[in-house]
């Protein structure tokens, strides 16, 4: 494993425990060049699910592609990493489950917005902005009304 602090490939497993439910097993690891600490998860390869974008094309799910918009979304905000971990656990659970294989982007969108809106408004007004692609400022202040009431 490639450790973020120095980039170097010598670590050593400090602690291995399962977490999420059961779905992941989590390292905490100590690199063996810089003595810096870090955690990483191990997951069970799933079944590749299909995401139906907007325009009908098909394309397989990306959990670091989602990990992505959400850290954006939380940018400066009090949101921790294992919270957006959390979220996106989460999510690709509910996406896992649909039977067909595959969900529509849209779905998964408001499965984000949603689990954003109970941790961070800022966070959540952030991901909507660009997921709902608001091109008025009444839009944007629609969406904030919507949350204060």
């Amino acid at each position: 494993m490639r450790c973020p602090y120095c980039g170097e490939n010598r670590d050593k497993v400090v602690d291995s425990r399962t977490s999420k439910e059961g779905a992941a097993t989590r390292r905490r690891r100590e690199c063996l060049d810089c003595g810096e600490r870090f955690t990483t998860y191990e997951y069970v390869e799933q079944l590749e699910v299909a995401i139906i974008k907007k325009d009908m094309r098909r394309e397989p799910f990306d959990r670091q592609k989602l990990v992505s918009g959400i850290q954006s979304a939380c940018k400066k905000r009090p949101v921790s990493m294992e919270s957006i971990a959390e979220i996106v656990d989460r999510v690709q659970h509910r996406i896992e489950q649909d039977p067909r294989g595959e969900i529509e982007s849209i779905k998964v969108g408001e499965l984000v917005m949603d689990e954003l809106s109970k941790i961070d408004q800022i966070a959540y007004i952030r991901f909507a902005s660009v997921y709902r692609n608001f091109r008025t400022t009444e839009e944007f202040i629609s969406q904030v009304s919507e949350l204060v009431q």
